[in-house]
């Protein structure tokens, strides 16, 4: 049974995959371990970086004891969140990139809207672009909603950072374990929404909370900085529609919103050629 008088007793586990972050991890470790929320556990797996990180870390680890550091080869973003989900011990699951950082009480908010009997909570964040930030969302419904629900709103906008990204969301381990649930490693892009994609044929219930909790650095372009032949590149969003196309068939959503889930496709490889002739100039 839940403790419903203390779910500050729940282990959030943190993963946090890094590559050549000296300039940042700290301020992102940082904002991490001054979490008001204090039951956590902070997986930073060290993907073969080449820099100094490697003393920045083991330094960090010395001074907090929910620390665990990973160091392996360098083999890409979706292999070392592998690697922390595989050692995470916390009932739930949450995800920083390195060149961010989350505000002090992101934890303590995304657990208690999880307590509310659901299974994603997904938040507001708050880009930052040098020295202008803004934040950002895109459902205006605060709350509860149905998986039903939050499908029909991603589908207005499927290509938005909100829906596709893990950093502005919370996770139940459970459901991740149950379900063999992890990142592919064959994608060098949107692995993350795939994931989102996956995680969201086994949730009932949605928690919409409009706080901007989490601050995302824009320091590189978008589709330019995929990389990779663009028939590749057009391959792996193939493959991501599929499984787009497949969470809507599987709510009986498909036949009624054919035209605007077909659109999807068509305007992320509209979006691919169009990155891919600007590169070539």
């Amino acid at each position: 049974m839940k403790d419903k008088e203390n779910p500050q007793n729940d282990l959030v586990s943190i993963i946090v995959p890094a590559y050549n972050a000296e300039a940042t991890i700290k301020r992102c470790l940082d904002s991490i371990v001054k979490q008001s929320y204090r039951e956590i556990e902070i997986i930073v797996i060290n993907d073969g970086s080449i820099d100094d990180k490697h003393d920045i870390l083991e330094e960090y680890k010395q001074l907090d004891s929910r620390i665990i550091v990973i160091h392996i080869e360098n083999s890409g973003v979706s292999c070392a969140r592998n690697e922390g989900l595989a050692v995470a011990k916390g009932k739930y699951i949450q995800f920083v990139d390195s060149d961010d950082w989350i505000e002090a009480d992101t934890t303590k908010l995304l657990v208690q809207a999880i307590w509310n009997d659901c299974e994603l909570v997904i938040s507001d964040y708050t880009r930052v672009f040098e020295k202008r930030k803004m934040v950002c969302g895109d459902i205006k419904t605060k709350g509860i909603i149905t998986r039903t629900e939050f499908a029909l709103e991603m589908l207005k906008a499927p290509s938005n950072f909100y829906y596709g990204v893990l950093w502005n969301k919370l996770y139940h381990a459970d459901i991740i374990k149950e379900h063999n649930l992890s990142f592919s490693e064959e994608l060098s892009w949107c692995e993350d929404f795939l994931f989102n994609l996956e995680y969201l044929q086994y949730v009932k219930w949605v928690y919409i909370l409009h706080q901007p909790l989490y601050d995302y650095v824009k320091t590189k372009g978008s589709l330019s900085s995929i990389g990779g032949d663009i028939k590749e590149v057009v391959g792996m969003k193939t493959a991501l529609f599929k499984h787009y196309k497949s969470l809507y068939e599987s709510m009986d959503l498909y036949n009624e919103n054919k035209m605007k889930i077909n659109r999807f496709y068509i305007d992320f490889a509209r979006d691919t050629i169009k990155s891919y002739h600007k590169t070539r100039k």
